[in-house]
C-alpha cells in the first residue's frame, strides 16, 4: 500500500487529468477498495461493478480531496461506500448471502477488515497502539461497533455475553481509547 503523501499526490495529479497518476492510483488502491466493497455487499460481481464505478467517482471528484480533512484511503472508501449503501437502498442489488449466528462469528473473527488495514497502514498506528492495550473481547466489541456496524445486541450475540456487559466494554474502552489517545498527541 502507498503512502499517504503519494496517493494525496496521485489524487492531485488526477484533478489535473493525469491519467497515469490515475492508474497508479488504481494499482495502489483498488484491492483494498474492492475488499471493503465485497465486505459490504458480499457478492463479487455487485463489488467490481461498484469499484468501477466508485474509481470514475474518484477521478471526477479528486479535485474535492482535502488532505488536512483527512487521508486519501478513507476519502475514497466513502466515496466507494456510500455508492454501495445507495445501491442498495435503490434495490439494485444481487441476491444477498443470508448468515447464521455462526457465520457471522467466523466474519467478526476473520481479523482486520480491509478498511481497518487501510487505516492501520495509512498511520493510524496510534489508533492500532490504543487498540491493542484493550483487553481482547472488550477490543472485539469495539471494532463490531465501529467497523462492521453492529449493535450492542448483536455484538452481545456474537460474542455470546450478557448486553449490559458489551455496552460497558464498549463504554469503557471508548474512555480508554480516548485517553490513550490524547496522550499519543
Amino acid at each position: 500500500m502507498a503512502s499517504h503523501d503519494l496517493l494525496a499526490d496521485l489524487l492531485a495529479r488526477c484533478a489535473l487529468r493525469d491519467r497515469r497518476a490515475f492508474e497508479t492510483l488504481y494499482q495502489q488502491t483498488s484491492p483494498i477498495l474492492y475488499g471493503l466493497l465485497l465486505k459490504l455487499t458480499r457478492d463479487r460481481d455487485s463489488a467490481a461493478d461498484l469499484l468501477q464505478e466508485g474509481f470514475v467517482r474518484i477521478w471526477q471528484r479528486a479535485g474535492d480531496y482535502r488532505p488536512q480533512l483527512g487521508q486519501p484511503i478513507t476519502w475514497m472508501g466513502s466515496i466507494v461506500r456510500h455508492l454501495s449503501i445507495d445501491r442498495l437502498r435503490r434495490g439494485e442489488h444481487r441476491h444477498r448471502i443470508e448468515l447464521d449466528d455462526e457465520a457471522w462469528l467466523r466474519v467478526a473473527d476473520a481479523g482486520l477488515s480491509p478498511e481497518e488495514e487501510a487505516h492501520v497502514q495509512q498511520g493510524d498506528s496510534a489508533l492500532a497502539r490504543c487498540l491493542e492495550a484493550l483487553e481482547p473481547e472488550p477490543r472485539r466489541a469495539v471494532l463490531l461497533a465501529y467497523f462492521e456496524g453492529l449493535t450492542h445486541d448483536a455484538i452481545a450475540r456474537s460474542l455470546d455475553r450478557p448486553l449490559g456487559t458489551v455496552k460497558a466494554w464498549v463504554r469503557r474502552s471508548l474512555q480508554r481509547l480516548k485517553t490513550c489517545l490524547g496522550e499519543a498527541s
